[in-house]
């Protein structure tokens, strides 16, 4: 899906509403949802700030949406058990015990 439709739809918006709040004529966000066309730097910065994303995420570049310190230390706290979770398995595989 989307990037601009999904956080439009996930924070139950309109295009409509979308369009008024960022300028962004209404037709023109439904073409950036179907891809019928793309959006230019401006449109990008634009709604990215009004969706409180970053432009990569906004882009589908990146998975990672670190617009806020709140996301970013829930990814790090999420990487940090991943990787003590691996540490605990490399240390049980080097004592025999896997």
């Amino acid at each position: 899906m989307n990037r601009i439709r999904e956080l439009r739809e996930d924070g139950d918006l309109r295009q409509i509403d979308v369009a008024k709040a960022t300028g962004i004529d209404q037709k023109t966000l439904s073409n950036y949802e179907t891809e019928k066309t793309f959006p230019d730097s401006y449109s990008i910065i634009r709604l990215a700030e009004f969706f409180n994303v970053t432009t990569d995420y906004l882009l589908g570049v990146s998975n990672f949406n670190f617009s806020n310190r709140e996301n970013i230390i829930d990814e790090i706290s999420e990487i940090e058990s991943k990787l003590s979770g691996i540490k605990k398995f490399i240390e049980k595989s080097k004592n025999g015990r896997v």
